[in-house]
């Protein structure tokens, strides 16, 4: 299975979940501090919160599909290349309290944008200090 993930930085976390919950009649699959995430299944989507500053506006941090297996990061990858896309490999990163395998590329706009695959639960929001992942 794979679904497309929205990660966004938003200024309260609470009221965000709150939202959230009531916009698509889910409570959240994992909370931490600072940290929500959503895995919707209709539609297909995992809605990733990151608690911002108090006072700014929600904004977006990454963009994301996960896929099921490392085997579908590295032909995601492969794929990318060979589109003439510029990739970044991260393997067994630490990111959003998990353990991933992933690779980002960026949009015309400079919008980041990961294909990753969630290997096991992580006790940080993220280790990757290179990585684009919640570096927002």
């Amino acid at each position: 299975m794979s679904r497309v993930q929205l990660a966004l930085r938003v200024p309260d976390l609470e009221a965000s979940v709150t939202f959230y919950s009531k916009l698509f009649d889910t409570e959240p699959a994992k909370r931490r501090p600072g940290y929500a995430n959503f895995a919707i299944g209709e539609p297909p989507l995992k809605l990733v919160l990151i608690e911002g500053e108090p006072g700014e506006p929600t904004a977006l941090d990454h963009l994301g599909v996960e896929v099921a297996s490392a085997d579908e990061v590295v032909a995601a990858a492969a794929r990318l290349q060979e589109a003439g896309l510029a990739t970044t490999t991260e393997n067994d990163a630490e990111c959003c309290y998990a353990l991933q395998d992933k690779v980002w590329t960026q949009g015309p706009g400079s919008e980041p944008w990961e294909v990753y695959v969630v290997k096991a639960d992580a006790d940080r929001l993220s280790t990757a200090v290179d990585s684009a992942c919640c570096s927002a």
